[in-house]
């Protein structure tokens, strides 16, 4: 009998599970490694790209399609994501990305920073952003190395970043561990993780997918409805606020949390383009109210800072 299901271990049970054991957490991990090596996050869905993969054309086609879905819960002064990232501040820090992926914001941040290291579980996502800085001329650092185990000295960096990737490691909480131990007194890290909110993870990600497959027919949990009904990564944490402080405050202090969720959140339907050309017309004022203020989406996010 296989020991997963749609890719997912099928001992990952509750949103926030931890392994057990070294045997789980290697086997989670692999599974991990191998769903992104498989799935590179290159925002090609529904459309190819329509570039040559790694040429200059095909990074800002990239960057596009995700920058546009990032200004509507999220719109920004300057610069993407300057409401979390002080780019002027940059210049005087080291900084330290988890999991570049493509190199969207290994860009944006090697561009500003005094020195930048990236890193990523993955072949691809090293040699797609290795190849992105090359393209642009950007001078960055670029390493294979899984986060739990990071390959750097203590106080090593000033800023550490990471989008949407430490909830898929085998164990999060080490990430956030050795997070702390590489960041100098005083630096300060900023993560994006799943939220396990009402509306996103109970209903449009759980209930009514559970209903509509029929896996609830089945038996099958909520959390594995979840996990194998349009989740990425072979497995992927999904946390409340409440748990997210309590686990972060555990090495470093929590400044601030807020929500965010995609405009086509709003809408529990299927992935398409008919889908996307109806969220194209939801204005995004009704986006960002449902799903930050009234913190119904899907990526909590949070700023923290090493304690002294």
């Amino acid at each position: 009998m296989s020991i997963f299901e749609q890719g997912v271990p099928k001992d990952f049970k509750t949103p926030t599970d931890l392994p057990t054991d070294d045997t789980q957490h290697d086997r989670w991990q692999k599974a991990n490694r191998s769903w992104w090596q498989s799935h590179p996050m290159r925002y090609d869905w529904l459309d190819d790209v329509g570039a040559e993969e790694f040429s200059r054309e095909f990074y800002v086609e990239i960057d596009r399609r995700f920058f546009e879905s990032v200004r509507a819960y999220m719109p920004w002064r300057r610069t993407p994501f300057d409401p979390l990232i002080d780019f002027e501040a940059l210049a005087e820090q080291d900084v330290l990305e988890i999991g570049v992926g493509n190199g969207s914001h290994a860009q944006l941040l090697a561009s500003h920073a005094r020195s930048f290291t990236g890193i990523d579980l993955t072949d691809y996502a090293i040699e797609s952003t290795s190849r992105r800085m090359e393209c642009f001329g950007i001078d960055a650092t670029v390493k294979q190395m899984d986060a739990e185990h990071l390959e750097f000295p203590d106080d090593s960096f000033d800023f550490v970043w990471s989008w949407g990737v430490i909830h898929h490691s085998a164990d999060t909480s080490k990430i956030i561990s050795e997070i702390n131990r590489v960041l100098r007194p005083g630096g300060r890290c900023v993560t994006m993780v799943y939220h396990r909110s009402l509306w996103f993870y109970y209903i449009y990600r759980g209930l009514i997918p559970g209903i509509f497959t029929g896996k609830f027919f089945q038996g099958k949990s909520l959390s594995h409805v979840v996990q194998t009904s349009g989740t990425d990564g072979a497995i992927a944490r999904y946390y409340g606020i409440s748990d997210w402080r309590a686990l972060v405050s555990q090495y470093m202090e929590v400044d601030d949390v807020i929500i965010y969720g995609q405009q086509n959140e709003l809408l529990p339907i299927p992935g398409s383009n008919l889908k996307e050309r109806i969220c194209s017309l939801l204005p995004d004022w009704l986006g960002r109210f449902f799903l930050t203020t009234c913190k119904q989406g899907s990526f909590l996010v949070s700023s923290q800072h090493k304690k002294a």
